[in-house]
């Protein structure tokens, strides 16, 4: 059975992005292990002569590394990712590059109708970034919209074509991970590349 991290990128101690995190947990527990992974407790990104990683950063990155994948849940905030998200994904490429070739799903839920459209959107360009190149799943989006009021009692999605649209993208990101397992052959140079990468060199 797949082994996913899924990082709940707010701070909010009431985030309904957790809540889809652990709607996912449950849900899909017979199809894989989900372990739900916090940042609120990182420090903001801050770069250091002797490139310093906070201990917080450090375990998440081992958890990462362990997995055979990674879920992220993001809000959206002035059309952009929140800065702890940011932030944390800072510190998982400063030194240390976890996510390198890591198959990733990502998610989100917000208040409004756009179900955080742009931050995702964001998000997959900081994926794809130098210094990540994580393995973003294509075509994926899955946007919760009105989310205060997404989930029953329970902690269970209302909208039934909702939960089957999540359904559906949970399949693919099975196989998606399954396919990426058969395709890293070119691992270890992709893993010299970023750790000589540096935005300061010509």
């Amino acid at each position: 059975m797949n082994k996913f991290i899924a990082i709940v990128g707010s701070n909010s101690n009431k985030s309904t992005n957790r809540e889809l995190l652990k709607y996912m947990k449950h849900h899909f527990q017979s199809q894989a292990e989900i372990e739900l992974v916090e940042i609120k407790g990182l420090p903001i990104f801050k770069k250091s002569a002797d490139k310093f990683v906070p201990q917080e950063a450090k375990d998440i990155a081992k958890k990462i590394e362990a997995s055979d994948g990674v879920i992220i849940a993001t809000p959206e905030y002035d059309h952009s990712i929140p800065a702890i998200l940011s932030s944390a994904l800072a510190w998982l490429s400063y030194g240390i590059h976890p996510l390198l070739d890591k198959p990733v799903m990502i998610t989100g839920a917000s208040y409004g109708s756009l179900g955080s459209s742009r931050a995702q959107s964001q998000l997959r360009q900081i994926l794809d970034s130098p210094e990540l190149k994580a393995r973003i799943m294509p075509s994926s989006e899955f946007l919760l919209g009105h989310s205060l009021q997404a989930f029953d009692d329970n902690g269970d999605l209302k909208d039934k074509v909702a939960a089957q649209q999540l359904d559906g993208l949970f399949k693919d990101f099975l196989q998606f991970v399954n396919i990426f397992n058969q395709l890293n052959n070119a691992k270890e140079i992709n893993v010299q590349k970023a750790k000589d990468f540096s935005w300061d060199k010509d």
